[in-house]
């Protein structure tokens, strides 16, 4: 498959940046549509390179087409769905994770759905971005319904290994995910630095990024893109955001 124009933007803003910063709006989050417009219109001024959309679970149908279509005439910046399951697609975004749950137990989430999802994807006209995805401990909402056999915490080889492996099955993006706000906060830097000196395509960190300070230290232990989503539920002013996307170009420039 061609890289897509979405697929090109994010590898020439990498190519500029060193380190990206994707605003993930999870519509049932927030507590009305007009709140998760804003907050996608606040990121977008902030200049966050993204604008994602989606969430594990219930985020599909009318609610979904009418937030995205809303957000895609508000904002400049791509917007990207960040699908929970095949109803999570809508035509009015740009592109899609196309993702494959690589350490779920079951095979639904590993190749079952993308073939249900696939002609959908097509006859929108939304751009697939080839993404391997690994949930981490703790795993959150996506690790339970997702059946996924998460990664400890404290086995960076594995996720190293997954990313690997990965990268060899011709995926483009390689995602680890510790979950929505995990208590424990993000993946270990550890983890980080072990798959980024494994593999040679755009690796993306998600899950309990909540500080300017930690999406530095996750960009500058190698992670290409931070995805952050609850942090900019809370505090989601264009300062903050602001501040947040600031962190991700320092961290680029450290690497």
């Amino acid at each position: 498959m061609a890289v897509g124009k979405i697929e090109k933007y994010i590898l020439e803003e990498l190519q500029k940046k060193k380190g990206l910063l994707f605003a993930l709006i999870d519509p049932l989050d927030y507590k009305t549509p007009e709140d998760a417009i804003l907050t996608a219109k606040n990121a977008d001024e902030a200049d966050a390179d993204v604008i994602l959309i989606g969430g594990s679970m219930g985020v599909e149908g009318e609610p979904l087409d009418i937030v995205a279509k809303r957000i895609k005439e508000t904002v400049s910046k791509p917007v990207v769905l960040f699908p929970g399951n095949v109803g999570t697609l809508t035509k009015y975004a740009d592109a899609v994770y196309f993702m494959s749950l690589l350490n779920s137990r079951n095979t639904y989430w590993i190749a079952e759905a993308q073939m249900l999802a696939a002609p959908m994807v097509k006859q929108y006209g939304i751009e697939p971005l080839p993404a391997a995805y690994v949930v981490v401990d703790p795993g959150g909402t996506v690790g339970w319904v997702g059946d996924a056999k998460r990664v400890p915490r404290d086995k960076p080889r594995v996720a190293a290994a997954y990313a690997m492996a990965a990268e060899y099955m011709g995926f483009r993006f390689f995602i680890t995910d510790a979950g929505s706000d995990p208590v424990e906060g993000h993946i270990p830097l550890e983890m980080v630095r072990a798959v980024r000196s494994s593999i040679t395509i755009p690796y993306i960190v998600a899950g309990g990024i909540r500080t300017p300070e930690q999406v530095k230290d996750v960009i500058k232990s190698g992670a290409d893109i931070v995805q952050v989503g609850t942090a900019f539920q809370k505090q989601g002013s264009t300062e903050k955001i602001r501040e947040m996307v600031l962190a991700a170009r320092e961290g680029g420039k450290l690497r």
